[in-house]
């Protein structure tokens, strides 16, 4: 039995493709009869031609790695793509190790641990990009003997 007119018909009335126009096997008498638009239209309101649901993309994988990045997960060597200062620029970096020297000298001084003639020197030293790091600085204090005690 051919339906191709019907299923055309259909799918102008479903606003959807002729594929996805689904006939009740046991009504389909009526539906070979059914020749205009508002026949089907009225097969439609009975049940007997569906709308079959699109199939889509899953999106639960995508969920499942957002949440796993959201926890800080999936961040591996292997998941990076661009060098290291694409993710923190260089001027990003600077100001955080500069910031912590200057925090640790001013505890320094607080403390009493130094003078403030050295705090000043160690200051613009840092300033320079002279120390490497936090360590560096205390290393180049035990060195050359700066810390009173």
């Amino acid at each position: 039995m051919k339906l191709n007119v019907q299923k055309r018909l259909a799918g102008e009335v479903l606003n959807c493709s002729p594929k996805r126009c689904w006939f009740d096997e046991e009504h389909l008498e009526d539906i070979k009869g059914a020749i205009t638009k508002a026949d089907i239209a009225s097969l439609v309101n009975d049940g007997v031609i569906v709308k079959i649901q699109k199939k889509g993309i899953s999106r639960f994988r995508a969920r499942k790695i957002a949440m796993q990045k959201k926890k800080g997960k999936r961040k591996g060597v292997g998941s990076r793509k661009g060098r290291k200062t694409a993710r923190t620029p260089s001027k990003e970096s600077w100001i955080n190790r500069v910031r912590l020297q200057r925090e640790f000298l001013q505890y320094l001084k607080t403390k009493g641990l130094i003078t403030p003639q050295v705090f000043r020197d160690l200051y613009m030293k840092s300033k320079g990009g002279f120390f490497r790091s936090k360590r560096h600085v205390q290393l180049y204090l035990e060195e050359k003997r700066l810390v009173q005690k």
